[in-house]
């Protein structure tokens, strides 16, 4: 039996089970398997917070004798649901998809070549859709809360220029197209996440009138098989994202110290700081791209509060929470929840918080809660408007 007349779709003959522990670099992960912890290649640039987690259940592909790692991981469990990591094995899911037919609007398409080079890249496959040549690209989507999905989870400036350059090829007369394969079931709405890459959301918002965007979303088994029976195809709310994709909003400062020290804070005085992270809320109602930017810089004239601490920092990084709404305070408010102790009238000279730095002894980026935080402040709450739910207005 071919692999288009196939029922399902089986990527691997047998996987193991692993436990994920920590992550190297961009594509080594440490794993637990049996009793031993193995290195295992990781074919997933993306930063995967909410889904390398420690602890969280890993499938593992064996690579032959002779490769540099005995494992590679190929998927990972959340909330009971497998999602495939592995981005190579997306263009083979939507070649797949596309033999059986089973993509809405490409029914008649048949594929010509893959990995073809046009102008200044080379995209996925080059069709025969509609009598005419048509050039698709495929992005894999493993972002997402609830019913709502985003793509990049890093910044991608080659996801960017293949937008441009898709949408320059079809005002040239080559139709072109982005499939987004979602890895989870039941997503209702799809968004580029311009949280991480404002750039490439922009991008997507400018070529939306040259390409079509096709978002899908499928749900893989236990044995990491697929029917077409389960694709559906999402939403994209344009409407949302004209409105959302912008330089203003909060955003979070993971300051990190490696040791007790006593540090001068302006007017407040010389205070105490443990050993441990902090997380710092400011907010920009536009050009927060540059106040981020000059906060992860050490400042040689201070005057906020933050400078003084940003100056001692042994480690720093910025979450940025794109919005037209004003969220500061109510993120302080949730960030206090989670937190283990707090410095007193730091940084909230203009509002009646107690705070608007908090702290925790370890990586808040490790911790399942602070993830599901940002998660539900950046994709959640999207979904809460979508539904027409009223949510609270903070500001």
């Amino acid at each position: 039996m071919s692999p288009s007349s196939s029922p399902r779709l089986h990527l691997f003959d047998r996987t193991e089970e692993g436990r994920f522990i920590s992550r190297r670099n961009r594509f080594v992960i440490e794993c637990l398997v049996g009793n031993a912890v193995h290195p295992v290649y990781l074919p997933n640039p993306g930063r995967l917070r909410e889904l390398l987690l420690p602890g969280r259940k890993l499938y593992l592909a064996e690579n032959a004798a002779g490769a540099k790692f005995t494992w590679t991981a190929v998927a990972v469990e959340r909330d009971g649901q497998p999602i495939l990591l592995h981005t190579h094995m997306a263009n083979r899911v939507v070649e797949w998809l596309l033999l059986k037919r089973a993509i809405p609007g490409f029914e008649d398409a048949a594929i010509l070549k893959r990995e073809v080079l046009a102008g200044h890249s080379r995209f996925d496959f080059l069709l025969q859709k509609n009598g005419s040549p048509f050039l698709l690209e495929v992005k894999s989507c493993t972002l997402f809360q609830g019913a709502v999905a985003m793509f990049p989870d890093a910044v991608t400036d080659r996801g960017r220029r293949h937008l441009m350059e898709l949408a320059e090829m079809a005002r040239r007369g080559t139709p072109a197209g982005v499939v987004v394969l979602i890895h989870k079931p039941d997503v209702r709405w799809f968004l580029p996440d311009y949280h991480t890459d404002l750039a490439f959301a922009r991008a997507m918002s400018a070529t939306r009138n040259a390409i079509s965007f096709t978002a899908l979303s499928v749900a893989w088994d236990t044995d990491l098989s697929l029917s077409p029976s389960t694709l559906t195809r999402a939403v994209i709310p344009w409407d949302m994202l004209e409105r959302e994709a912008c330089d203003g909003g909060s955003y979070i400062l993971i300051i990190r110290l490696n040791s007790d020290r006593h540090i001068e804070i302006g007017g407040l005085g010389v205070l105490l700081f443990r050993r441990g992270y902090y997380l710092y809320v400011g907010s920009a109602q536009t050009g927060m791209s540059g106040r981020i930017g000059r906060h992860l810089r050490k400042r040689r004239h201070v005057d906020r509060h933050i400078d003084y601490l940003r100056n001692e920092a042994d480690g720093i990084k910025a979450l940025p929470v794109r919005s037209s709404e004003h969220l500061e305070c109510a993120l302080v408010d949730k960030l206090g929840e989670l937190s283990e102790w707090s410095i007193p009238g730091f940084g909230c000279s203009g509002c009646t918080c107690e705070s608007h730095l908090v702290a925790v002894e370890d990586d808040p980026e490790r911790d399942e809660d602070f993830i599901g935080l940002l998660q539900y402040f950046r994709i959640g709450r999207l979904q809460e408007m979508l539904e027409g739910k009223e949510i609270p207005h903070p500001g």
